[in-house]
């Protein structure tokens, strides 16, 4: 019965086993999920997705899966008014406030609820709209959509207004924890964690539960202890491509930026545009009268740092590989110098980039860039950040 349902899990590539199928059905046998599509969404879940980044992939095999659910005909609301009243208790215990179920019993109580709904049905040979009697849209009726009504039955409506009924897998609450798509702050905050060294330093500022247990036991009175705040002690120089190309990825660069900023207390950024040359900057207004020489920078900072650089790599290859080839001003030394000189100071280096990968191969720049850092180029989604901070702890 339920081989399609695992069948689609697989081809929408939710690692899902034959294991954790099994765990599936074992757990349908023992009535886990009866009388309760909600709960048959949850258990299904529960048995067979890992990692909250396939939520989503699963959300989409599921609704592909039992697509039409909700889209009942007038016929088969006929035949489903049928069901056995223990079914409609037990949903209604599920799912209903007390208050509510007082008020079903209104109209004379389940049983009489069905009733009316199949002879309205039968009765109702058009589309109705408003109203407080026939099955419609916008009124007060128990039986429509996008109305209102406590002992309402819900016909023909993609989604609910008023969360009578709920198609939980339909509202891809998880799309954004997809390893596929861009990402906001919060996923880039998730794929950050890999990159991550931690240490206790700076001022005796948090609480030691552990030592003001240990030391009040001892003393016999309160002693409070403190300790230096556990930090990631890792640091990061963050290398950001700015202007021309880049900016139809502006939003989703700050993102990234911002959630560095509070997930690497040693963080130094600079920016540059389409490729690192003889000079960086850190603000954008007064990149041409207040930038810092990148030997400066090769010096400054230790080997320990690990080189974060985000741009789509997208320009002429001439920036890349020509002194002179800069589009902004004449270099002295090409492109591919500097980032040569970047990587060999700071090993542990990768690139991001803001285009999506089955594009890179259409642009140049991007290859001779993808070469230059020895295939160590990643896209700007959550699997590939994290890839990217995988690499960097290597």
């Amino acid at each position: 019965m339920f081989i399609p349902f695992f069948e689609n899990l697989r081809k929408h590539a939710v690692p899902v086993t034959l294991r954790e199928y099994l765990t599936f059905l074992e757990a349908m046998r023992a009535g886990l999920a009866t009388y309760d599509v909600e709960a048959f969404y949850y258990l299904a879940r529960t048995s067979m997705v890992k990692d909250e980044r396939n939520i989503d992939k699963f959300d989409l095999a599921f609704a592909k899966t039992f697509e039409g659910l909700e889209n009942i005909s007038f016929d088969q609301v006929i035949e489903a008014v049928d069901l056995p009243a223990e079914w409609l208790t037990q949903m209604a215990e599920k799912h209903l406030s007390k208050e509510e179920m007082d008020e079903i019993k209104a109209l004379g109580g389940f049983e009489k609820l069905m009733e009316t709904l199949k002879e309205r049905l039968k009765e109702q040979k058009e589309r109705h709209e408003g109203g407080s009697k026939w099955i419609g849209t916008k009124g007060t009726s128990p039986f429509g959509a996008r109305g209102y009504n406590p002992e309402g039955v819900r016909i023909g409506q993609e989604k609910s207004r008023h969360q009578r009924a709920v198609k939980v897998w339909d509202k891809r609450e998880f799309k954004n924890f997809d390893d596929t798509v861009e990402l906001g702050t919060r996923n880039i905050k998730m794929a950050l964690k890999r990159l991550r060294r931690w240490a206790r330093d700076g001022a005796h500022d948090e609480l030691d539960l552990d030592g003001t247990i240990r030391s009040t036991a001892e003393h016999g009175y309160l002693d409070v202890q403190t300790r230096p705040e556990r930090r990631n002690a890792v640091k990061v120089l963050l290398f950001l491509d700015v202007g021309g190309s880049m900016d139809p990825h502006i939003k989703v660069m700050e993102e990234l930026f911002s959630a560095a900023k509070t997930e690497f207390k040693h963080m130094e950024h600079f920016y540059f545009h389409n490729c690192l040359y003889e000079g960086v900057w850190k603000d954008n207004r007064r990149r041409w009268s207040e930038q810092t020489p990148t030997w400066e920078v090769l010096r400054t900072y230790g080997h320990d740092y690990k080189a974060i650089f985000i741009g789509d790599a997208s320009m002429s290859p001439y920036e890349v590989a020509y002194p002179g080839g800069a589009n902004e001003h004449w270099n002295e030394e090409s492109g591919e110098t500097w980032l040569r000189r970047a990587r060999e100071q700071w090993k542990d280096n990768i690139w991001i980039n803001p285009v999506p990968r089955k594009y890179w191969g259409y642009t140049q720049s991007i290859k001779m860039i993808g070469e230059i850092f020895e295939n160590q180029m990643f896209p700007m989604t959550l699997e590939g950040l994290s890839q990217g901070m995988k690499e960097l702890t290597r």
